[in-house]
């Protein structure tokens, strides 16, 4: 029998400071220190928490949104940069791997991005929500394949998707044919009511069984003063309460401690990650249960580029210059093996073999 492995899981349900980005990142690693203080070796906070999750744009119609989205632009986060800096500080002082959501700021666009640092403090990958849905496409851009990676961490094979992407069933299979063990999930929390908590809790208990992983899903929250200073209408103020549904799955699908659907806090639980064989003995959906020649992903896992340039080559070396470029376009014919610490696959990006330094993996820069 194989030595049992535990691994302390946190799920963070706290406000952020709407007014304050640095008071948010305050909040951020004031509750790794005390998750740590508890045992956590694995933390995960909401979707966007730094600085904000974009609750305006749910409530205000796009000729009103101005101001407000150009202040989310004020406190987004640049990766790397301080705050991608102090984070990985926490990790390490903490010895925990870290689950942050943020505004990620890249030049003149935002994204819904998710950060995964190692205990180590390595930020091993930034990735981006793929479709921002409804009213937050007025907010943010579009994510890629790049981002759909599983990444080894200290406490095991992690990845992550925000919100509704876990409706989307082949960005979950994407990490699935990864092998993932602890899937991070993030969500808004304090929108839409009760149903958007209950379809919540459906999808990140259905992901566990069906991946045979942990999930840990982290929701944030808002108090009153909060709602009434985003929704001065009345009427309109239902609309940002509810929604919050921050749980920690086992791999069978149950709830390992109850979940947190009021109010701020950290939900612990213990993670035995024996149960991750225990079930994928049962049903492995991208191992002995599936049928690849009947059905199969293709996974396009290269990150999107808004300009590509080719290199001038002699006239009698151009015809093989588009063959090499034809062939850098293919896809990969494999996307689910195990990436190790540097996730792949990652084409150079460039004609002469350069590599892209737009990869998702920024890990060496934090800190």
């Amino acid at each position: 029998m194989s030595e049992q492995r535990i691994v302390r899981a946190a799920a963070v349900q706290i406000a952020p400071d709407l007014d304050d980005p640095a008071a948010t990142l305050d909040r951020v690693l004031a509750a790794i220190d005390e998750a740590a203080g508890k045992g956590a070796r694995f933390i995960v906070f909401p979707e966007t928490f730094v600085p904000y999750y974009p609750y305006f744009s749910f409530i205000a119609p796009p000729a009103a949104q101005g101001p407000a989205h150009l202040r989310l632009y004020e406190g987004a986060v640049t990766v790397p940069g301080p705050v991608t800096q102090a984070v990985s500080a926490a990790a390490r002082r903490a010895n925990a791997v870290i689950v942050l959501g943020v505004n990620e700021r890249d030049h003149g666009s935002l994204y819904n991005a998710q950060l995964v640092f190692d205990a180590d403090g390595a930020l091993l990958l930034k990735r981006r929500k793929i479709t921002p849905t409804y009213h937050e496409r007025m907010v943010w851009g579009q994510g890629d394949g790049a981002g759909l990676t599983v990444v080894e961490t200290a406490v095991g094979r992690v990845g992550a998707l925000a919100c509704w992407e876990h409706y989307n069933p082949l960005a979950r299979y994407a990490l699935m044919a990864q092998h993932e063990e602890i899937h991070a999930a993030q969500f808004p929390g304090s929108m839409v009511g009760q149903v958007f908590a209950d379809q919540m809790e459906v999808t990140i208990r259905h992901h566990a069984l069906e991946a045979g992983a942990f999930v840990v899903n982290a929701t944030g929250w808002l108090r009153d003063d909060q709602i009434a200073a985003i929704c001065p209408d009345e009427t309109l103020r239902g609309a940002l309460r509810g929604g919050n549904c921050t749980a920690i799955v086992s791999p069978e699908g149950r709830h390992l401690a109850p979940p947190m659907t009021q109010g701020e806090g950290i939900l612990i639980a213990d993670m035995d990650m024996a149960l991750v064989t225990k079930r994928k003995r049962m049903m492995d959906s991208v191992g002995h249960y599936a049928r690849p020649e009947l059905l199969s992903l293709n996974h396009d896992a290269r990150p999107a580029r808004t300009v590509v340039t080719t290199r001038d080559a002699p006239p009698h070396d151009r015809s093989q210059t588009h063959e090499r470029q034809c062939d850098e376009r293919q896809p990969a014919s494999d996307h689910s093996g195990h990436p190790g610490r540097h996730p792949g696959p990652a084409p150079s990006g460039h004609a002469d073999g350069a590599p892209d330094q737009r990869l998702a993996v920024v890990r060496g820069q934090a800190g």
